[in-house]
């Protein structure tokens, strides 16, 4: 399997475009990818609807947030024994180890981004849209796991506190939706900086490098990009905590902006 990826990887380059057979047969393995996930989700989901009858608190966040984070883990690599996706984010894996809470801000291209990251720290939990809870591939293994919605700010910003003096690596994403395109952010809002100087948290920035548009903003599920479709994710720049949201919440967007710049 590792043969047959490396192959297409040469097969395959991002400039060229394939005959029309291959991007039929592509396109086709690619939803055969995104319904596996989906296969995935709804069976965690499921699991994760029961064991909220058993479970409670703590102990119900840190099993739903580990359920998460190696279902995701089992995707990427079957995603990538595919040869068409290869998300690189293991230099995250030195997080595993640090005590106490801490916040991982990232850049957003992709909506699988949080996917990327969870996967690799199973004591993550992300901020998300209350839409989401009601989602029916996410909302029960996000409650599970103590996922904090974003519906209401000053609500965010209290649980979000919470869930970090538990221990927990909190996972957002400062620019509020996807990135406008790869390499480019929008402008960060202040309330990361604002849990953090509430919770007394670090921030440690991830940044999310692909030339791909696969499912950035206005891309569709369905729509084949050029393969291999490729993600990586390093560390960055660790944020102290500061009295200043608006000041570190900036400093925290030029960096970014910076390490993007081509």
């Amino acid at each position: 399997m590792k043969q047959a990826s490396a192959d297409l990887d040469v097969a395959l380059p991002q400039a060229d475009r394939p005959a029309w057979p291959v991007r039929v047969l592509l396109g086709t393995w690619l939803l055969v990818l995104l319904t596996w996930l989906g296969v995935i989700s709804l069976t965690w989901n499921f699991i994760a609807f029961l064991l909220k009858f058993v479970l409670h608190g703590a102990t119900a966040r840190r099993v739903g947030r580990a359920g998460i984070a190696y279902g995701y883990r089992f995707y990427w690599a079957c995603a990538r024994a595919s040869g068409l996706m290869r998300l690189e984010a293991e230099s995250l894996d030195v997080l595993r180890a640090l005590p106490g809470g801490i916040i991982i801000a990232a850049n957003h291209p992709s909506l699988l981004d949080a996917l990327m990251i969870i996967a690799r720290l199973p004591r993550s939990a992300c901020v998300m849209k209350g839409a989401l809870m009601r989602n029916p591939f996410l909302g029960a293994g996000a409650g599970l796991a103590g996922y904090v919605v974003n519906d209401s700010t000053r609500t965010m910003i209290r649980t979000s506190t919470e869930r970090l003096r538990e221990g927990c690596q909190l996972v957002v994403f400062p620019e509020g939706t996807r990135s406008p395109a790869p390499g480019q952010i929008h402008p960060f809002s202040r309330s990361i900086a604002l849990i953090a100087q509430r919770a007394q948290a670090p921030i440690q920035a991830v940044v999310i490098e692909t030339d791909s548009p696969y499912l950035g903003k206005g891309w569709p599920l369905w729509k084949l990009p050029p393969v291999p479709i490729v993600f990586r994710a390093r560390l960055g720049e660790c944020f102290a905590p500061e009295a200043d949201a608006e000041r570190l919440s900036a400093r925290m967007e030029e960096y970014f902006r910076r390490e993007l710049r081509p």
